[in-house]
């Protein structure tokens, strides 16, 4: 049996990076520990709105998804999808991008890599297609819901072949900062935020590592489970 509903594979920095620090300080969680932890005060934004703004990105933890969340098919287990995740890991070596920047995605705003971004991309699709035995398919329903969005050819075949539309060529890294906001509250978080996160603009984005997190169901925050290095 599965001690999770659902499990996902993240870039998620360690707590004690400069990245690391500001993601759980401004979601008011250690993703490593699950501990509550004081949230940011950033100048112009109120507390309460911070809070009202980050609920999705509370509950996934503050990560850039690879392999987007999935349940465990019958037959296959935890501690199985542990050793094939590490044997796939110490087969791939570690990602080099450009610096990361705010943007607006849509109606959200992530931190986003720049140029190059290739790599991550493979990295990425390697975990969603070597992994995918793991996968328990999605139903009809749980797919429909994924449409109704409204999708591209593309991204309906993802769906149907990875349970994911935004996996492969659709994929596009981001580490998550806010829920989807109206036009003056993301100009208005932008604003505030740009600033705040400058410093950790500067230098390459490295993903030296992937991690496991766990589902617990129940709209209860994601748990992380398990760092696995790059390359051994």
């Amino acid at each position: 049996m599965s001690d999770y509903q659902r499990y996902a594979l993240y870039y998620a920095p360690s707590s004690q990076s400069a990245l690391g620090r500001f993601g759980d300080a401004w979601l008011g969680r250690d993703a490593e520990t699950g501990n509550d932890i004081a949230r940011l005060a950033i100048e112009g934004l109120d507390g309460g709105e911070i809070v009202a703004a980050t609920t999705s990105p509370v509950r996934y933890g503050f990560h850039g998804t690879l392999k987007p969340p999935f349940a465990l098919k019958d037959g296959q287990t935890r501690s199985g999808l542990e050793v094939a995740i590490n044997d796939l890991a110490v087969r791939l070596t570690p990602v080099r991008c450009g610096p990361l920047t705010l943007k607006a995605i849509g109606r959200f705003l992530a931190l986003v890599p720049t140029e190059p971004v290739g790599e991550l991309g493979k990295l990425a699709a390697s975990l969603v297609r070597v992994l995918d035995d793991f996968r328990e398919p999605e139903d009809e329903a749980a797919m429909n819901k994924r449409r109704a969005v409204g999708l591209t050819d593309r991204q309906e075949a993802c769906l149907v072949q990875w349970g994911y539309p935004y996996v492969m060529e659709e994929f596009r890294f981001h580490l998550t900062l806010t829920n989807k906001l109206d036009a003056e509250q993301a100009q208005r978080f932008e604003t505030a935020l740009r600033p705040v996160v400058a410093p950790l603009c500067q230098d390459p984005f490295i993903v030296s590592d992937i991690c496991l997190f766990g589902d617990p169901g129940d709209g209860k925050p994601f748990r992380f489970l398990k760092r696995f290095s790059l390359g051994g």
